[in-house]
């Protein structure tokens, strides 16, 4: 139904005299009042791990198109993690290339996290990839009450690319290797045998397994040309990572409020820039070599001239 709104309904509506009807155009009440929303364009075909889906498929047409539109009016968030992706992303791409990961694996820790380095799941999955303790600890990570490497960028991608590498060599599919990081290894090696197909798009899994890689589908799409889903940004609406000096440490800290202040600045950015310290001090009894971030002082205060686009679709002012 087409809706006519007229200069006096409008006025009344708004309680306007008439000058403030000369001074704002009625149009712009009549716009303010009439909004449409419109379904979001389907792809009739889209490439995910460099595995291309065909969407004119109606069952992959409609897994498609549930999650398209529950990313399209999730703006809140959305306009926060490309804020992040700006500055985590050119930290995750080259871990992955150098460790022979597809890229568009950035966006599977994208869906796990909203690119939150703080995260923390219900069931204590911790950081950017959200990895479990166990699973850290099993990998080489060192998870205590003092440390927890999970919340180390670099540190917590190696090893997220190692369980993803592990699964494709078993399963022969990078959509089966990130099915995997949400149901576990084992689940989608039973489903395989089960369902006779290492095809992720040919197989039912539960229902949070089910939308998990349409999901990451979606958001490498949004993502791609974020401004035709209205995501509108400009340059100096990005995060970007401050640059610092490092500290190599092979001792115990026994108070990181002192040891921040020595190199002149707070506790606070401090661990900002070393999430992976858990508490006010740094146990060391091993002598493990560990390198703190110190941010450096003419960065600390925001300037659009320090910030990097790292891709130039995400803002409207290239």
């Amino acid at each position: 139904m087409i809706l006519f709104v007229s200069a006096a309904v409008v006025c009344m509506f708004l309680n306007c005299t008439n000058a403030e009807e000369k001074k704002y155009p009625v149009k712009v009440f009549a716009d303010s009042l009439m909004q449409y929303n419109f379904a979001p364009q389907m792809p009739d075909s889209f490439t995910i791990f460099g595995e291309t889906v065909d969407l004119t498929n109606y069952y992959m047409r409609e897994r498609f198109d549930r999650e398209l539109t529950s990313f399209s009016y999730w703006h809140s968030q959305m306009f926060l993690i490309i804020k992040r992706a700006n500055k985590f992303f050119p930290i995750i791409e080259p871990i992955l290339a150098r460790e022979g990961v597809p890229d568009d694996f950035k966006y599977l820790a994208l869906i796990e996290s909203n690119l939150d380095q703080r995260a923390l799941s219900p069931a204590k999955a911790a950081g950017i990839w959200q990895i479990l303790a166990t699973t850290g600890q099993e990998s080489g990570l060192i998870v205590n009450d003092d440390v927890d490497e999970r919340y180390n960028l670099e540190k917590a991608t190696v090893i997220a690319c190692q369980y993803l590498k592990r699964t494709y060599e078993l399963t022969q599919s990078w959509s089966l290797a990130a099915a995997s990081y949400n149901s576990g290894r084992a689940r989608v090696l039973k489903q395989m045998e089960v369902q006779q197909t290492n095809n992720y798009f040919d197989m039912l899994f539960g229902e949070e397994t089910n939308r998990y890689v349409f999901r990451i589908m979606m958001a490498k799409f949004v993502m791609e040309n974020p401004q035709q889903f209205g995501f509108m940004l400009k340059k100096e609406d990005l995060y970007y990572m401050v640059e610092s000096d490092v500290v190599k440490v092979d001792s115990t800290i026994e108070n990181l409020t002192d040891f921040a202040k020595g190199y002149g600045i707070s506790y606070q950015l401090l661990k900002d820039a070393n999430p992976w310290l858990r508490t006010n001090k740094l146990t060391n009894k091993n002598q493990t070599e560990f390198f703190i971030r110190i941010p450096k002082k003419e960065d600390l205060h925001f300037s659009k001239d320090r910030i990097k686009v790292h891709n130039k679709n995400w803002i409207i002012n290239p």
